[in-house]
């Protein structure tokens, strides 16, 4: 069954690329990407791969940097993610031997939520994934300032779930899936949602990637077609993504990271502060224009 999941992907990615091409051949977005797009990808990608995550700090330096419009950072970040994620999945679901079943049924849950949320989030306006992605930030950072305090459950030595556990776990993933779209990343919700499971925390890391390449695509598509993403920026986060995964996992393969993620707490709080404060001015803004619109 392994076997077939890893052919799958193949085959999801190879349909994702194409319709990708497709839409990109009629679009009128900038398409090459520059260093800091490359970078960008190289070095989220290169930290995911180790655990770390890479929404939460490509979001960060995306507002940082001003290189992509707030409302499209949710769609450039899970077009852009995609190809580096496949490829951390296909890596991880060989070398880690989780319960083939459990696997499955929390990556198609995972895509479902990830089909139904990107149909809403690529319609919300930009005041709305301000205010959507500046308390999914915060929450980010929350939980992981938890586990770095090692306040989190630290899990058991289960490789896969049955009965009402693998319920539980199905409904989980499917939320973490529809919180994809939105530009939070799955990976710390996940870690959290299989130790409170009793499963041995090394079982994240195929069951969150496989979910993350699965639904990505699915997810993706619909932002593609939408036209709500950034393409020069995505296209960077894939071009540096790829080997950056590549190099954590058969060259670095472990660091200490935790200075790396009390560093990314503080950035992705600033990050969320700043959305926060973007959403309100505009909300004040609106506001004043619609008082000398009556005035007048």
């Amino acid at each position: 069954m392994l076997t077939a999941l890893i052919i799958g992907l193949a085959i999801f990615t190879v349909a994702y690329i194409f319709l990708w091409y497709q839409a990109t051949r009629h679009t009128k977005q900038p398409a090459r990407p520059g260093p800091m797009d490359i970078g960008i990808g190289f070095l989220t990608n290169f930290f995911d791969t180790l655990g770390v995550g890479s929404f939460a700090t490509t979001s960060s330096l995306f507002k940082l940097g001003g290189l992509v419009r707030d409302e499209d950072i949710p769609g450039t970040l899970n077009v852009g993610h995609t190809l580096p994620t496949v490829a951390e999945a296909c890596i991880y679901m060989v070398l880690v031997q989780v319960d083939v079943v459990t696997l499955v049924a929390l990556i198609v849950a995972a895509v479902c939520g990830a089909y139904l949320g990107a149909g809403v989030v690529s319609h919300w306006p930009r005041r709305k994934v301000q205010i959507g992605m500046g308390s999914v930030l915060v929450a980010a950072a929350l939980v992981t300032a938890l586990r770095q305090l090692n306040w989190m459950p630290g899990g058991g030595m289960a490789m896969g779930l049955t009965g009402t556990k693998l319920i539980i776990g199905i409904a989980g993933n499917f939320v973490l899936g529809a919180l994809m779209t939105l530009g939070i990343g799955l990976f710390a919700p996940c870690m959290i949602l299989i130790a409170l499971l009793g499963m041995n925390p090394i079982t994240a890391f195929p069951i969150m990637m496989g979910s993350c390449a699965y639904l990505m695509p699915v997810g993706s598509v619909r932002f593609v077609r939408a036209g709500r993403y950034n393409l020069k920026s995505a296209l960077g986060l894939a071009i540096g993504g790829v080997p950056g995964v590549l190099i954590a996992a058969y060259i670095v393969k472990s660091l200490p990271l935790k200075v790396v993620n009390w560093l990314v707490v503080g950035v992705v709080i600033y990050t969320a502060i700043m959305l926060l404060r973007s959403a309100h001015l505009e909300r004040q803004q609106r506001g004043l224009a619609t008082a000398e619109a009556t005035t007048d």
